[in-house]
């Protein structure tokens, strides 16, 4: 499976200690320059996660103004690799997404996909965690994600 980043889900893996959640769920996660820089600076990269440059940066400024640019480079490089999976929170970047077709899933829901993989054995602590340390998440969208999850 072909997995691509934005920012906001790596920066919540990190924050919760959950790489090798995201490594044995996804196995490698592509990102694209912008995202190396924000997410990784000048640090060595997690073994499961791979700096991809962009073919056509251009494709990444079209969207400029619109978006950062970890999620217009993200979304160029999806579409150039033909990804599978977008890893992105970012409302405005998911709806670019959707509408030329990119399947998404946000930091949310891969904690529900590592709960029902096993691999955590609750979403709720973790997204208090989460949402503690200033991560944004619908509040309805936390119920059904818990809910989802077969929590209370």
């Amino acid at each position: 499976m072909s997995v691509v980043s934005n920012a906001s889900p790596l920066i919540a893996c990190e924050r919760l200690g959950l790489a090798q959640v995201y490594a044995t769920l996804f196995g490698e996660v592509h990102i694209p320059p912008a995202v190396r820089q924000e997410v990784f600076a000048t640090a060595a990269l997690p073994s499961w996660v791979r700096a991809q440059p962009l073919r056509q940066p251009m494709a990444a400024q079209l969207l400029q103004g619109r978006l950062g640019a970890g999620e217009r480079e993200a979304l160029a490089l999806a579409l150039e690799v033909q990804a599978d999976l977008v890893l992105m929170d970012e409302l405005a970047g998911r709806r670019i997404a959707t509408s030329v077709g990119l399947r998404l899933m946000g930091t949310l829901g891969v904690l529900l996909l590592a709960k029902r993989h096993q691999l955590i054995s609750a979403v709720k602590p973790l997204i208090d965690q989460l949402l503690a340390v200033g991560f944004y998440a619908d509040d309805e969208l936390v119920q059904q994600v818990v809910e989802a999850a077969g929590e209370r």
